[in-house]
Formats: structure tokens, C-alpha cells, sequence
């Protein structure tokens, strides 16, 4: 809705920002409070594509990074109008600091363990089943290996991957948020100054301007959270300034350590097992929810050998060279690279992973496609029809190998280092992001490999084939390796000013009502995409915002925990 001129603009809380982190923690306070007033504040007008403040960030590193508009999305729901679904809990590992973070991981293990019990409500809201994320709860997966032969141990195979059913979160949350009575949603306004601080740091409102007028409008609210995605999160910090007025300076941390993941593709595995007992695509729990498996390292190993957290899991030969010889490969391969069909398929950032940008041997596509008639055809309607056509869609396309033989596709955790950073430039608007991959982070991702690879042939169980030289690895990561989806560390939290920006709460330092709630408060980006982590930590801050009664015998505060009930 749009704010009238004599709209009473008061309200309990304030969440700016409408993507999963939003919608959750402005759906969970409503609930748990519902006689307070919440605004959601939403940048966005429908389903908006190019729009200014993308096109006021400077990308200094294009080879390694996404542009903006393939990084995230304004409008109701955000960025999950382009999110695979995939949702994935972070380690112990993350949270233990390490040499190879040079004094980077800014959290413990005390947090995870606290984040914990909300897992259970962050998966209501993802409808992705049980916060289950190994195969130890799933008596049908717990028995199997990943490969005919394979044994756990330095390498393990449990780690599972749970795939959402509402990847599209403003589709799937609309008719609730505008059935909840005591919730406001506010489209088409941009969070612009927050008013500067008292003394004990409490802010009294926000300017925010209406996209398509300009009209600028005041807005008091109890608490003020920040849920705009990373980017827009800490651009807003970058500009007020003012509201560290009791800090003296902004945290030093502010927009430095930014971090996302190393991914590609540089070997294959060749199991020496049955093809059919390989473990290659998704799986289902009990409840029809997707799961699948991935090889990751144990904590003990990765932190003896000072390595960064990794997860590899089996993939498709890369689509756009027909050496592969699959008939349904190519078709679907060449429809990715057809004008406006290609754009239906897949959000660009995706689309980019499969075809890589590039209009390769058409007609030796087209002859697989000949030869592997009809299956060719068959086997991409199927897909079609699981992927586009069913209440729990298929998350993605993995194929079966007759010859047993995957590429694998790392993801890799990255070095918290500073001079990956986003800063303002002169005129105070336009958004700079330094990013690059350190030779530390390309290193790892090697040692990984071979790791894997001495294991399984240990087991075994198989081996793998690099693609590359071993004295060519580390360009061609370089070369493929594109991020920017995930972006985390701008804000990161910490027990001090000195070393972060948001404390444990997510409470911005320095200030008694501004919050972050966007995956830039992680300090480590670990093999994990952030979504479900983030919205973890969006139920709980839900709860942790939730009135406090005082407790007369004593003075202080005390928190009333309790479960929103979550009507869909």
C-alpha cells in the first residue's frame, strides 16, 4: 500500500527489507505480538528488474562476481524470486575459529548452539520438513553410502541438503501478510536516514521516500530491523553515519570482510561400484521433501589441517560441451541458450552455471540429440513435468551415468579478508564492491580434491579425474568461480565494537534499536548457501524482540519464549 498524506505512521516495529529474512521475522513478531503495529517496508513494486539501486553498484571484479540484477532481486519476496530452494545448516567448523581465518570467526559455538532450536520454526516458514540435515534421522538413507564401497571417516557422505517448497517467498506469504491485521505492508519506499541517537543510542524514526514521487516520509517505530539483503543493509549503514554518533567512529568492520563461495567444477569421479546403488540425484524423506547428499570433511580434520570448510557433491558433465554424449543434455542445453525461452527456464545467475554464456557446436548437440532419440525427448518432458507441474517441484536435474562417472562441483568457504569490502563513493549513493579470491581460498579448494580423491581410492570406492593440469588448477578456478549470491561479513557480528558491527541479537553496536537481519552478520561463510541459516536467525530475533515484561522483585527484564502459531 502507499502511505496517505494523514497516514498515522507509528508503529511498534519496523522491518525493512521483504525477502525470506523479512517476511519471517515480521510474520513471527506479528504473531507473537498481536497487538503491536509492524511495517514491512519494501523497496520494490511488483516483479521490478532493472531499478537504481542496482544500477548505482560499482562490481570491480566481474569475472568472480555477478552483476547486480543477478545477484538479487527488488520486490515483495525478494530475492527468493530467483532461489534454487536449497536449504543448507551450517557447522560446528564455522564457528571455531581458525589460523586460516586470521582472527576472522567473530562467533563461537555458543551461538550455534543457541540458534539451534529455532531451526524447528525457520523450516515451518521454508516447508522443507524436518530440520533434519543428515542421514542419521532417516532410517531409509541412514544405511545406504553415497557409492557402492564407500566408507566415512576424514570424508563423510550424511550431510544432507533439504530442498523448500516456497523457493518464490512473496507468492507464497502474500495472502498471509495481508490477512494479519496488525501487519502493514509498504511498497515502493526506499529506507533513506535514520534520526540521529540519544544517549543511550535509541533512534525515533526513519525517512523513508516513496520510489515514484520522491515524497520523503518520516516513520517512528519502537525497533528498526535491516533485512534488505547484504548490499542494501550495509549501504544504508555506510550512509548514517550519524547514528554511531556514541561510538565516535562507525565499527571499523562496517563493509570490509565480505565473502561469498568459491564454486565450479575442476575434476570427475569414476566410482568403481554399481552405477545403479550411486546415490547421483535427489532423494525423498518420509514426507515427500527433496533431500540430497554431499561429500564434506570432518570438523577435526579441516581444523588439524588449518583448511577451509568445503561440501562436493556429484554433478552433470558441463552442458554446453557435446563430448558428454546425452541427447537429453543437449536439449535442454540448447534450450537454455534459445532468446526468451532460455530466460523462462532459469534465473540468469542459474542459467549462467549451465551454459557459461557460450554458443557452443550446435550441430554436434543437435546429432546427440538425434542419436538418443527418443529418450532425447522423453527425458526432458519428464523433468519438465516434475520441475514445473507438481505442488513439490523437482529442485533441479541431476542425470543417471551408465558408466558411473559425475563431475563433481565444489563450495567452498572463503578467507574473511578485508580488502573484500563494499564502501560508498564520493557522492555518498553509488556502492563500490571490491571482491576477489585470495590464493589461500584456491588452495584449499585443491587439497580438497586430492584429499577426496586419495580417500575414495582408499575405500575402494573410485577416483577422481581432473580436468586441468595440476599447474593449471589454480587459473581455472580463478576463470569459473562467479559469487556475489551470497553475500556475507559486511556486518558481521561480534562480542565488541571493536571487531564487528551487530552483537549476538544482531543489535547494530552503538545503537539501542537498529538491528540487522541479513546474512552480512555472519562473520564465515563456510560451505553452506546462508538462506537457512538466516532465517534461523530471523525466527529468533522475532523472539528475542517480543515484549519483556518487568519483573518487579528485581527491576530487570524478562523474556517470555514462546512459538508463533504459523497459519498458512
Amino acid at each position: 500500500m502507499k502511505l496517505p498524506y494523514d497516514y498515522p505512521v507509528n508503529f511498534d516495529l519496523c522491518v525493512i527489507g521483504s525477502g525470506p529474512a523479512g517476511i519471517i521475522t515480521a510474520l513471527e513478531y506479528a504473531n507473537l505480538n498481536p497487538l503491536k503495529k509492524v511495517a514491512l517496508v519494501e523497496y520494490g513494486i511488483g516483479n521490478q528488474t532493472e531499478n537504481a539501486l542496482d544500477n548505482s553498484i560499482q562490481i570491480n571484479n566481474t569475472i568472480n562476481h555477478h552483476p547486480p540484477l543477478e545477484c538479487t532481486n527488488k520486490g515483495f519476496g525478494g530475492t527468493s524470486a530467483t532461489w534454487g530452494g536449497r536449504c543448507v545448516m551450517y557447522d560446528d567448523i564455522d564457528f571455531i575459529d581458525r589460523p586460516i581465518l586470521n582472527d576472522g570467526c567473530t562467533w563461537n559455538l555458543s551461538l550455534f548452539k543457541d540458534i539451534k532450536p529455532f531451526t524447528t520454526i525457520a523450516a515451518k516458514y521454508f516447508e522443507c520438513g524436518k530440520p533434519q540435515f543428515n542421514t542419521a534421522g532417516i532410517p531409509a538413507l541412514s544405511n545406504k553410502p553415497i557409492a557402492e564401497g564407500f566408507k566415512p571417516g576424514i570424508v563423510t557422505d550424511d550431510k544432507l541438503e533439504r530442498y523448500s517448497m516456497p523457493t518464490r517467498f512473496g507468492k507464497r506469504y502474500e495472502a498471509t501478510i495481508k490477512t494479519q491485521k496488525n501487519l502493514t505492508l509498504l511498497e515502493g519506499y526506499e529506507a533513506r536516514d535514520f534520526s540521529e541517537p540519544n544517549e543511550t543510542g535509541k533512534i525515533t524514526f526513519l525517512t523513508i521516500r516513496e520510489v515514484t514521487t520522491k515524497k520523503m516520509t518520516r516513520l517512528s517505530a519502537g525497533a528498526f530491523i535491516l533485512a534488505a539483503g547484504a548490499q542494501e543493509s550495509t549501504r544504508i549503514l555506510l550512509r548514517n553515519s550519524l547514528i554511531f554518533k556514541n561510538l565516535t567512529t562507525p565499527p571499523a568492520a562496517l563493509g570490509k570482510y565480505y565473502q561469498g563461495h568459491l564454486s565450479g567444477k575442476i575434476a570427475s569421479v569414476k566410482f568403481s561400484g554399481d552405477p545403479k546403488k550411486t546415490n547421483y540425484s535427489f532423494e525423498k524423506d518420509t514426507d515427500g521433501t527433496y533431500v540430497r547428499r554431499r561429500f564434506q570433511f570432518s570438523t577435526d580434520f579441516l581444523k588439524s589441517n588449518n583448511l577451509l570448510n568445503t561440501a562436493i557433491w556429484l554433478d552433470n558433465p558441463l552442458y554446453f560441451d557435446p563430448r558428454h554424449h546425452s541427447g537429453p543434455m543437449s536439449f535442454m542445453y540448447l534450450a537454455m541458450i534459445t532468446p526468451v525461452l532460455g530466460k523462462k527456464l532459469a534465473p540468469p545467475a542459474i542459467a549462467h552455471s549451465i551454459t557459461k554464456g557460450k554458443v557452443n557446436k550446435v550441430g554436434a548437440h543437435l546429432g546427440n540429440i538425434v542419436k538418443g532419440l527418443p529418450g532425447s525427448l522423453i527425458k526432458p518432458a519428464a523433468i519438465f513435468y516434475k520441475r514445473y507441474c507438481t505442488t513439490r517441484k523437482l529442485p533441479g536435474i541431476f542425470l543417471f551415468s551408465p558408466e558411473n562417472t559425475y563431475a563433481l562441483h565444489f563450495h567452498a568457504e572463503q578467507i574473511p579478508f578485508e580488502g573484500n569490502c563494499m564502501k560508498l563513493d564520493k557522492d555518498g549513493e553509488t556502492l563500490i564492491i571490491d571482491y576477489s579470491l585470495t590464493d589461500a581460498d584456491i588452495s584449499s579448494v585443491i587439497k580438497l580434491h586430492d584429499v577426496l580423491d586419495k580417500w575414495l581410492r582408499e575405500c575402494g570406492c573410485g577416483e577422481l579425474k581432473y580436468w586441468f593440469n595440476k599447474d593449471e588448477l589454480t587459473s581455472a578456478i580463478k576463470n569459473m568461480s562467479k559469487d556475489g549470491l551470497h553475500q556475507s561479513g559486511t556486518t558481521r557480528i561480534a562480542d565488541t565494537p571493536d571487531r564487528g558491527v551487530v552483537d549476538t541479537n544482531l543489535k547494530v553496536w552503538g545503537t539501542d534499536n537498529i538491528y540487522v537481519c541479513s546474512s552480512s552478520v555472519f562473520p564465515t561463510s563456510g560451505q553452506a548457501n546462508p538462506t537457512f541459516l538466516l532465517g534461523t536467525f530471523a525466527a529468533r530475533l522475532a523472539q528475542h524482540l517480543t515484549e519483556m515484561p518487568v519483573n518487579k522483585s528485581t527491576g530487570t527484564t524478562e523474556k517470555s519464549y514462546q512459538v508463533a502459531a504459523l497459519t498458512l
